[in-house]
């Protein structure tokens, strides 16, 4: 079996044990990760804490940006083999893998040109005697932790601004198919990146991510998970006090009126509930039909639905593939049994797939009489839809909100006046009109309330990695007068 290794201090080192790695497409053992343990995750921030007071801090924003470009360079030419290996570890298709790996060249690219254009500001103080001006600087050791949908993009959109910034990251992948970010630090050490300034690690809960988040050199905590771990990391923020941004889950609304194109809308849903096997952060895996387009919706939806190709994610025709662990199959298993239970109708899928792997097919549930069904309510991270119907405007934007979710959004009307005000009303932190699943460098993204806080993607997110500093200069000559009265 193929073994990988930590990155630490600019150096490949073995874990302080293995653990092995299933192959999700046949559900068997294909390579060893290494296993960091407290020691090697102290050494991991040691080394980044030192990076950022030694060799890291001694260069200029412009010869920062300078090796993100190297770096998204070398991102681009080795994007066959990071996906190669994110399919084969992860379960994800090849055809997506390929492409989004390419794209995240582009994040590294934006954030290289933003490393020198971090700016603070002269205030116009009221205070004649006195030059008042901020400065941006970097908040110190960044703690990375990313799930293992999109590893390579989710933490792109970490490390670009952080490095950017001038921080230095320990980023910690998931257990759950690591092996895209572990050969990732390939291309970090290629770039020429200071030794300590990134540190990639992996490892278990207790061991390994309990430690890197109550680091007390850790300043800054960006996780990308579910919101149960998002508790478990806050919490522990409180050992070292560090800020967080979080971006969690979603159960996201993708409204659909009768005045919509349903061919086009139809496509966009499949993209947004089938596509990565559902497994993604801003999934729309709730639609929301409007009552007088509903049957003739769903029968193109269900046809689209099981035509999708369901083969071995290495290949390129391929259209879904297997989930990416057994215990997410059961989860959704158990979720769908729950939902029927309290009233929905299964439309199509719901049943996992015989055979090796961890494979489930497109499912749709018809919700419209079974409000309290769990598959309205709780995220599934897999092919799963629920639909509800509405009658109207007002209707479809209060089921929207109907969630303590607020990531992503999608409505498909050809009415402008309506989008803008579905655009006012829906409480998510992305809207999508009549389009859905589109990302940018450019453009921020995140979500409220369960779905976390802070933004992933334009300068919003460099700035979460910097702290102010004002700075007060005195201009008189004269001597200070009354040292007992504030200035």
């Amino acid at each position: 079996m193929d073994e990988f290794h930590l990155y630490i201090d600019g150096a490949f080192v073995p874990g302080e044990a293995t653990f092995p790695s299933l192959d999700p497409a046949t559900g068997t053992p294909w390579a060893l990760m290494p296993e960091a343990r407290a020691p090697q995750v102290n050494a991991a921030v040691q080394a980044a804490y030192g990076a950022f007071h030694g060799p890291w801090a001694q260069m200029t924003a412009t010869q920062r940006g300078k090796l993100l470009l190297k770096l998204a360079d070398l991102v681009q030419a080795a994007a066959p083999r990071l996906a190669a290996l994110e399919t084969r570890d992860t379960g994800k298709i090849i055809r997506e893998t390929s492409a989004q790996i390419a794209y995240v060249a582009d994040y590294y690219r934006y954030y290289a040109g933003l490393a020198d254009k971090i700016e603070g500001a002269h205030l116009p103080i009221d205070k004649p005697d006195m030059e008042v001006w901020t400065r941006r600087e970097p908040i110190g050791v960044v703690a990375a932790i990313v799930p293992w949908n999109s590893q390579l993009f989710l933490s792109a959109v970490k490390l670009g601004p952080a490095l950017a910034a001038g921080c230095t990251v320990v980023l910690k992948a998931s257990e759950d198919g690591p092996a895209p970010l572990l050969d990732f630090a390939k291309l970090i050490h290629e770039a020429g990146f200071p030794p300590g300034v990134v540190n990639i690690i992996t490892g278990f809960g207790p061991d390994c991510g309990h430690i890197l988040t109550t680091h007390p050199k850790v300043a800054h905590i960006a996780f990308t998970g579910g919101p149960g771990t998002a508790r478990a990391v806050v919490r522990n923020s409180a050992e070292n006090l560090a800020s967080t941004s979080l971006e969690l889950g979603g159960k996201s609304p993708f409204i659909v009126f009768a005045d919509a194109d349903l061919d086009s809308a139809v496509n966009a849903q499949v993209s947004g509930i089938f596509a990565a096997t559902g497994q993604s952060c801003v999934a729309g895996s709730r639609l929301l039909i409007q009552s007088s387009v509903k049957d003739a919706f769903l029968a193109k939806l269900k046809a689209k639905a099981e035509a999708i190709r369901i083969a071995s994610p290495q290949e390129m025709t391929t259209e879904v593939g297997p989930l990416c662990t057994q215990r997410q199959r059961d989860h959704i298993t158990q979720l769908i049994a729950a939902s029927l239970a309290k009233g929905a109708t299964l439309v199509t899928g719901g049943k996992p797939l015989p055979g090796p792997g961890f494979y489930f097919p497109p499912t749709i549930l018809d919700c419209s009489a079974a409000p309290e069904a769990p598959a309205i309510r709780d995220e599934f991270f897999g092919p799963v839809l629920s639909v509800t119907s509405f009658d109207t405007e007002e209707q479809a934007l209060a089921l929207a909100n109907d969630t303590e979710y607020g990531l992503a959004s999608g409505v498909f009307t050809a009415s402008l006046t309506r989008a803008h005000r579905m655009i006012r009303g829906l409480r998510a932190g992305v809207v999508w009109v009549n389009t859905y699943r589109a990302v940018s460098p450019i453009a921020p993204f995140g979500g409220h309330g369960l779905s976390g806080h802070g933004r992933e993607g334009g300068l919003a997110a460099a700035l979460d990695y910097t702290t102010t500093k004002t700075v007060w200069l005195r201009t008189s000559d004269d001597p200070i007068p009354d040292p007992f009265v504030m200035r």
